[in-house]
């Protein structure tokens, strides 16, 4: 049994006993259970459970995470013709390779941010340290629902790595 539960049943007990000595008497017994039925009334408030309320933000899982390796240069062989009795030889061309993008900085990378914080960012639309930096600190902050001073913290941290990089 819960303690407040106890207080509460001594304070009708107390409320009781007053009712009774007021049907038979009128003198200072009457006030005096009435005054312990409110203090037990008290503590009994006051040792309830408190309720704690507990707010999850949905967030979507994050997208698989892609491994990209440097594109390997491109050969082709290119056979010329020549007359059938002399042995063909093989010429290597190498043809442009488009322009290999560095693979970007991960948001983990910012100091302040661990694993659930980035995919909370993923779920909003900041994938890399590049979309986290021109992002506004006060933007942000209202999306997690957290103090803009983290989110400026954060700003600041990953403008820092893109001048490092």
């Amino acid at each position: 049994m819960r303690s407040d539960y106890a207080l509460y049943v001594v304070a009708v007990i107390c409320f009781i006993i007053s009712g009774v000595s007021a049907a038979y008497t009128t003198s200072l017994w009457i006030v005096t259970p009435v005054v312990f039925g409110l203090v037990f009334i008290g503590l009994g408030y006051w040792q309830r459970p408190k309720q704690t309320v507990t707010t999850q933000m949905a967030v979507a899982p994050p997208p698989p995470v892609v491994v990209s390796a440097p594109a390997p240069k491109v050969t082709e062989v290119v056979e010329e013709k020549k007359p059938e009795e002399a042995k063909p030889e093989p010429v290597v061309q190498a043809t442009s390779v488009a322009e290999v993008k560095p693979p970007s900085i991960g948001l983990l990378e910012v100091k302040g941010i661990k694993e659930k914080r980035a995919q909370q960012l993923n779920a909003i639309g900041i994938k890399t340290v590049e979309d986290l930096s021109k992002a506004s600190a006060e933007d942000l902050a209202a999306k997690l629902k957290i103090a803009p001073y983290f989110t400026g913290k954060w700003i600041e941290n990953a403008k820092e790595i893109l001048k490092k990089s």
